[in-house]
């Protein structure tokens, strides 16, 4: 049988999964009670305070007749706690808190009292939205994910994926199969099944024993073992048991491939490449056959088990952590908890920071990032994995180490080899292409703002940014919302040659931003990243900038905290460890359950940051609060 004829074959009898729902009372408890209560009373200070300001000072430019920006803040009025009005009044929370809005040139302007008021009457949204867990994505498993459960299921090198497409970062899960995409995971099918389930070869692999188990004896009823492998190889694929309708899937490709003449062996790889290419293994789903009696159910336990694992991992659940999920054991709390220490510790944990920390970071591109080659010639791949390796084994030492979210920043180690040590100015003291971990002597080294990595990420080909770098803590970092530069506002390199003549960078950027208008947003920038600007644009320590003129890296930022070097620029940030915290909780919250956080999701956030700010705002505390809270334990579905 050729493969097109397979690819035809598995293409008309694989279904995609479909849910259904029912809705479902749910009486209030206590706490639901004291939640309706805080509904009424933010619907009323919204009434009496949100919509007054918007009316006298948004309304003109934002409104049904105006929508500068796109933005139309009296339809946003009307329902508040959607998801697409709570973008709007995040918008609107940077502009006012950054003076950007109303503009300086509009006659009417909010006082001081009323614009903290707004802020204030803004943090109220989220008891405008609904208790919701959000529905359960089902979603494709991604690049990474997809090679890794590969590697898991058959052995095989994750790389076996490596020429799929990489995902658009920040546009979410994909839940789509294009038709090329289908022949994309047939073609890596075939070639994993070849590595790992050779037909040219007389005796099975270890692999083949795993999956189909020995080899039936002559005689025996072969239809028989078929099904007992569909079922013993669809929960190991599908992360669950197998309902009858796709076990009844999977017996229809093998009963074709015996019509056609193929082996009984030659069958169950079949039958095997069907479960490769379908929805139930490429998807996140729930249970085939489930029929909810309720609008919001909990997960049951092979759903939370691999949502755990994909969360943790990238991959599959192991043995363990299926065996507790098919014993119905993995909700009680303090098995979920154990779980969850035990991924964490796992070497497998490597995948939290590629899938999460890489990302949160900035450093996905750094391997391909474009960089004067005559200027930095050091920035080798050798020293970009090095780089990189440095931001992981620090990330992981915090999660494993159960250290507190604070030390990101004010750490005093690292992880160096001889490549990256070049850099730190240790390549005499640490030798050989090994990574370890390294005291820092340098008080403005340590933690996530003096990583080369990270700064080189921040700077542009052939010099520094502070505008990035400031942009980069705030919006990474602390989790401020910084709003988009405005238009048509020229680059440094377009100033007049002889205006900044013999002006460093720091006098050229602050002669940038005379403009008003740029003024209120970089006001907050510069500091920050004029306090970074000892690292050059590779993370190398310096004096001078390249126009040979001093650092000048103090600064004040806002609430008078006075900063004069890297050193004390950390230790004002680490001091806002609520900051730090809420931030990073809100972007591990939302790679855990696939989607963005919204509504309801923020109220959530603050009960996880009571948990942690109890236990010093321990990694592992966050992690399991996280996988024990009600939008991971929980689904909407409808």
């Amino acid at each position: 049988m050729t493969r097109s004829i397979q690819a035809k074959l598995l293409c008309s009898v694989l279904l995609c999964v479909t849910l259904s729902a029912a809705s479902q009372g749910v009486a209030e408890t206590p706490a639901e009670k004291e939640f309706t209560s805080r509904q009424d009373e933010a619907r009323r200070s919204f009434r009496e305070g949100v919509t007054p300001f918007v009316k006298a000072y948004c309304a003109k430019c934002h409104g049904d007749k105006r929508r500068r920006a796109g933005l139309n803040y009296l339809a946003a009025l009307k329902n508040p706690g959607e998801t697409t009005s709570s973008k709007h009044w995040k918008q609107a929370l940077a502009n006012v808190k950054a003076h950007d809005m109303p503009p300086e040139d509009e006659d009417k302007q909010p006082s001081e009292e009323e614009r903290q008021k707004f802020l204030d009457w803004i943090g109220t949204l989220k008891f405008l939205s609904p208790k919701d867990p959000g529905l359960f994505v089902i979603r494709r498993l991604n690049k990474a994910e997809y090679g890794n459960t590969l590697n898991e299921l058959l052995g095989v090198d994750p790389n076996i994926a490596q020429d799929l497409p990489d995902e658009v970062l920040g546009a979410g899960y994909l839940n789509t199969l294009s038709p090329l995409q289908s022949e994309q995971y047939l073609a890596i099918a075939n070639a994993a099944l070849d590595k790992a389930l050779p037909l040219d070869s007389d005796q099975p692999s270890e692999v083949e024993k795993r999956l189909f188990g020995d080899p039936p004896v002559a005689g025996s009823d072969l239809r028989a073992a078929a099904e007992r492998v569909a079922r013993s190889m669809g929960r190991l694929a599908y992360r669950r048991p197998v309902s009858p309708s796709e076990q009844d899937v999977l017996m229809k490709i093998y009963d074709l491939a015996r019509a056609s003449a193929l082996s009984h062996r030659a069958s169950l790889r079949l039958m095997l490449k069907a479960v490769l290419v379908s929805p139930q293994f490429l998807f996140i789903t729930p249970s085939g056959d489930s029929k909810p009696d309720g609008n919001i159910i909990p997960l049951d336990d092979h759903q939370l088990a691999s949502r755990l694992s994909y969360f943790l991992w990238s991959t599959m659940p192991d043995s363990e952590l299926s065996a507790l999920a098919d014993q119905g054991k993995l909700r009680d709390s303090e098995v979920l908890r154990g779980q969850v220490e035990r991924l964490l510790n796992d070497p497998r944990s490597r995948a939290l920071f590629d899938g999460f920390g890489a990302q949160w970071l900035g450093l996905v591109d750094l391997k391909t990032k474009t960089f004067d080659t005559a200027k930095f010639p050091q920035m080798t791949q050798a020293m970009r994995s090095a780089m990189y390796d440095e931001a992981r084994l620090f990330f992981g030492s915090i999660v494993r180490g159960n250290r507190s979210i604070v030390r990101f920043v004010d750490a005093d180690y690292t992880y160096l080899n001889q490549t990256l040590a070049t850099l730190y100015g240790l390549e005499m003291s640490v030798t050989g292409s090994e990574m370890r971990q390294v005291r820092m002597v340098n008080p403005n080294r340590g933690g996530i703002l003096g990583m080369p990595g990270i700064l080189a990420t921040t700077s542009f080909p052939n010099r520094t940014s502070p505008v990035n770098r400031g942009v980069w803590v705030l919006e990474n970092v602390l989790g401020e919302h910084v709003p988009p530069a405005p238009p048509n506002v020229p680059a440094l390199e377009k100033q007049n040659p002889k205006t900044i003549e013999n002006l460093t960078l720091r006098q050229r950027t602050e002669l940038h931003v005379q403009n008003p208008v740029c003024a209120n947003c970089h006001k907050f920038l510069d500091p920050i990243g004029f306090g970074l600007e000892n690292f050059d644009a590779i993370g190398r320590w310096r004096d001078q900038d390249d126009t040979g003129g001093p650092i000048d890296s103090s600064g004040e930022l806002p609430g008078g905290k006075r900063f004069s070097s890297p050193k004390e620029l950390k230790a004002i940030i680490a001091a806002r460890k609520d900051g730090l915290a809420r931030n990073l909780t809100e972007r591990l919250l939302a790679y855990a359950l696939g989607r963005p956080i919204t509504g309801y999701d923020e109220i959530v956030v603050d009960d996880l940051m009571k948990t942690i700010a109890a236990d010093d705002y321990r990694m592992q505390t966050l992690v399991s609060a996280i996988v024990s809270s009600y939008p991971f334990m929980n689904r909407r579905v409808r």
